[in-house]
């Protein structure tokens, strides 16, 4: 009689039971009450307390490592199949393609904003971006001082572009065999990255000290202000995220886990940094040059 539980001859991986869903749900809802508490208090507690959160944020990475660590795993143990890798490549499809609507709608806003100025009448609590379509005209209004879009964002949008040069390059190595060369590209990949935010902390930490864009007086400081921060903020964050994730290929290629044939987390992570690429030259030319 045949053993019930021999593995079934198909192409499909079927999971094996996993404790990190259920970790990760609970640990994101302490993490989101936590960032209630610090921000507003709650249970009693004052506004300020930040522990919650924390507690929350490290439940979230901890899932993540196990997660994740659990999927290389099962790519080691040959369970990704050329039919599941489908299903990979699928789902990687889908996760950028809602990335980009989530900054869709951060520029419809900020085109929204920028080009309809007429019909806007905001309470002053928001702001509107020009009260009238004379003083759009004469952009920027008094009270509100811009950024010089060819200083520090054209660095950085340098940065950006020669990353991924790199990383191209990395890929194409690890596709031809050249593991030294792949290992380099992506070295300089993930070096730029951090370099990056680095320029970027600087930038803002010169926003905040010089005043920029905030301004009680000029109502259109609010709306401009609160859109930079929301697009470029969160830009950011994915630039950290691709670093991290460019940065963990590398250790796999370290410890010699991918080969030219078989090679998808690389893959996964270069779509990734090109997606946070073509979001920044969008920034860059509208936020920063184009009405900034």
């Amino acid at each position: 009689m045949a053993d019930a539980h021999a593995k079934p001859h198909h192409d499909y991986h079927l999971v094996d039971p996993s404790p990190w869903p259920l970790i990760s749900s609970l640990a994101c809802v302490v993490m989101f009450v936590g960032a209630v508490m610090w921000m507003k208090g709650l249970f009693g507690l004052p506004e300020g307390t930040k522990w919650l959160f924390f507690a929350g944020l490290a439940g979230v990475l901890f899932a993540m490592y196990g997660w994740w660590s659990d999927v290389i795993k099962e790519s080691q143990k040959g369970d990704h199949t050329p039919v599941v890798s489908i299903g990979l490549r699928y789902g990687m499809i889908l996760f950028i393609a809602s990335e980009v609507m989530f900054f869709v709608a951060f520029f419809w806003m900020f085109f929204d904003m920028a080009l309809f100025t007429e019909s806007r009448a905001l309470t002053p609590e928001v702001g509107n971006w020009a009260d009238t379509a004379a003083a759009w005209k004469t952009w920027p209004p008094k009270g509100v001082e811009l950024l010089d879009p060819w200083g520090l964002p054209l660095l950085n949008t340098v940065i950006l572009l020669l990353s991924g040069t790199t990383v191209t390059w990395a890929h194409h190595a690890l596709q031809v065999g050249d593991r030294k060369a792949a290992k380099l590209g992506l070295l300089i990949t993930v070096l730029l990255g951090v370099l990056f935010t680095g320029v970027q902390a600087y930038e803002y930490h010169h926003i905040l000290h010089e005043g920029y864009f905030f301004n009680e007086a000029a109502t259109h400081s609010k709306l401009y202000g609160s859109i930079f921060f929301m697009t470029t903020g969160f830009h950011g964050f994915h630039v950290l995220v691709g670093t991290i994730f460019l940065a963990v290929c590398l250790l796999r290629l370290q410890a010699g886990q991918m080969t030219p044939q078989k090679h998808f987390g690389f893959e996964a992570a270069a779509w990734y940094w090109h997606f946070v690429d073509v979001v920044w030259l969008f920034l860059f030319a509208f936020v920063y040059v184009t009405f900034g």
